[in-house]
């Protein structure tokens, strides 16, 4: 089960984060997701735990732990789909939307 950590310190390390979730159970693996552009800490992570009864616990047990002056959030990932290339419709961000006629 792939879970979401979020509330980390900026300064948690990969090993560190292991370090939490390796009294639950199985741990996959345990990234602290970086900032490409500074190379430091965004303050959120992925952990996979094979054993989804252990990612239960880990969550149960962790998350609202506080840590430091951050609280930890641990939840399941949820799934990242990408887009359907047969959907046609065109797809607008705030920033990319054509500027509104003003009169």
């Amino acid at each position: 089960m792939k879970l979401f950590v979020a509330g980390l310190p900026y300064d948690m390390d990969d090993a560190e984060l292991m370090e939490f979730f390796d009294k639950f159970g199985t741990v996959s693996s345990a990234k602290v997701t970086m900032d490409k552009e500074t190379g430091k800490s965004r303050g959120f992570a992925f952990v996979d735990m094979p054993n989804e009864q252990e990612a239960r616990e880990a969550i149960e047990g962790l998350n609202n732990l506080g840590i430091g002056k951050k609280v930890m959030i641990v939840k399941p990932a949820e799934d990242r789909r990408s887009p359907d290339p047969t959907d046609r419709r065109p797809r607008f961000s705030p920033s990319s939307r054509p500027p509104r006629d003003r009169y």
